[in-house]
């Protein structure tokens, strides 16, 4: 369990093909107080420590969670937005998130605004039923509240601002127009999605 609270920016060192992915991540969090078979979110992807040294941490990225997240981004080079999982006792400064990629969306716009940066975000129909305004919605494992909500043919648009903070703590820094993104959809949108569907049967 995660909350969508970027605590480091890594980046992919190396990418080995051993049957899945073998993902290489430097980063600055202390691996020696992170134990093997730990969970981190890398980028809203939820994965397991497979292996560690001073400065670095390994990940096995399978098929699957290959094949459902954004385009390239398991390539050396990539920055990733890095949380360690959600320990009792400490503060839920985002929202609950769970690490697991919803849906894919595509940046349409990004324009600076007074400091900040208005963001639209393009998305299908399996996410449109589940974002609002003012609702939570995680990017690339980053916790954000959603400005406005246009419904599309091809599914939804929405509107996100960044402030400088948070550009500056995350890869958002360089967020560009066309560019794909993670999607994972506010867990408790999922439930009221679930309650009004059993509802509508009768």
């Amino acid at each position: 369990m995660f909350t969508g609270i970027v605590s480091d920016v890594g980046t992919i060192d190396a990418v080995e093909r051993q049957g899945d992915l073998r993902v290489r991540v430097s980063t600055a969090y202390p691996t020696h107080e992170i134990d093997l078979g730990a969970s981190v979110a890398c980028s809203g992807v939820c994965l397991t420590v497979v292996d560690k040294g001073p400065g670095w941490l390994d990940f096995d990225v399978s098929g699957e969670t290959v094949s459902r997240t954004a385009d390239d981004q398991w390539t050396a080079g990539r920055k990733l937005n890095l949380e360690r999982a959600l320990r009792l006792g400490d503060e839920l400064g985002g929202h609950i998130v769970t690490g697991h990629v919803d849906g894919i969306g595509r940046v349409k716009l990004v324009e600076a605004i007074e400091g900040s940066h208005h963001v639209v975000i393009a998305a299908g129909p399996e996410i449109a039923p589940y974002v609002a305004p003012k609702g939570s919605i995680t990017v690339d494992g980053v916790s954000l509240t959603v400005n406005a909500v246009d419904d599309t043919p091809e599914g939804v648009e929405f509107h996100l601002n960044i402030i400088p903070h948070t550009a500056t703590v995350t890869t958002f820094a360089t967020l560009a127009e066309g560019q794909a993104v993670n999607l994972e959809i506010d867990v408790l949108a999922r439930y009221l999605q679930r309650m009004e569907a059993l509802r509508a049967k009768g």
